[in-house]
Formats: C-alpha cells, sequence, structure tokens
C-alpha cells in the first residue's frame, strides 16, 4: 500500500486552520477490542500513518485485523528551498490528518492483549503526539 492520499479533492490547498481543544468525534471504540488514542494536538502525515500501519501488521501474522480510524486529506503546502518572499502559497508537498486529544487512530481486534500492547507500543514511536492504548 502507498502513502495514504485522497483520490480526488474539492479544493487543491486549505488554509492551515487552528485546532479546537478535545476531539468529539472517533473517541469510542467502534470494530476492535483494543484501540491506540492520541492525547495530544498535531498533525499526522500520510508517511507517519503508514509507518505506523507497517509496525503493526508485523505483529497481525496470521491472525487478528486492524483498522485505520484516521485519513489525511489536508493539504500541506511548501515552497521550494531559496525561494525568496512572496510569490504566494507554495505548491502542495503531502497530506496530513488533524489529530486532537481523544482521538482514536488505529483498532486491532482478534489478538492477545499482550501481543496488541507490543504491537500498539511500536507504532505509537512513529507519531508526533503521547498516546494511550485502551480496551473494550
Amino acid at each position: 500500500m502507498a502513502i495514504l492520499m485522497p483520490k480526488k479533492v474539492k479544493h487543491r490547498k486549505w488554509r492551515k486552520g487552528r485546532s479546537k481543544e478535545v476531539e468529539s468525534r472517533g473517541t469510542q471504540l467502534a470494530f476492535g477490542s483494543f484501540g491506540l488514542k492520541s492525547l495530544g494536538t498535531r498533525w499526522v502525515s500520510g508517511r507517519q500513518l503508514e509507518a505506523a500501519r507497517r509496525v503493526i501488521l508485523r505483529y497481525l501474522k496470521k491472525g487478528g485485523k486492524l483498522w485505520i480510524r484516521v485519513f489525511p486529506d489536508k493539504p500541506v503546502t511548501k515552497k521550494g528551498t531559496e525561494v525568496p518572499m512572496g510569490g504566494g502559497k507554495g505548491s502542495v508537498d503531502h497530506y496530513a490528518f488533524p489529530l486532537k486529544p481523544g482521538r482514536i487512530i488505529f483498532e486491532l481486534d482478534g489478538l492477545k492483549e499482550e501481543i496488541a500492547r507490543e504491537a500498539f507500543k511500536m507504532a505509537a514511536t512513529k507519531f508526533p503526539v503521547k498516546t494511550k492504548i485502551i480496551k473494550r
């Protein structure tokens, strides 16, 4: 699987926006028995999500199911190196998901608790926020 990004977007470039305090959606386990929950506010890129997903898949081996509860659809722009001030907004560099405290990033099912915890512990190192492992 390649880096997560939308197939089509309504607007090519977005404004930065400001993050609200805490998440109101996606805060409860909906599919699995274990979840990785965000405790901070940051933008998570498609690359970071993909790296974490790969780490978790190593632990799944022949059992269990993984759900990714977030999708990076926010375009992040970047200007080229040594470009002078002005000249408008840069081109889209990558896509991100604005993570807020309380949001569930991943869910797992069909694994023993200790294996699920180990998988999430390794995946948590790939994110720029503190996370918490929760269970149903």
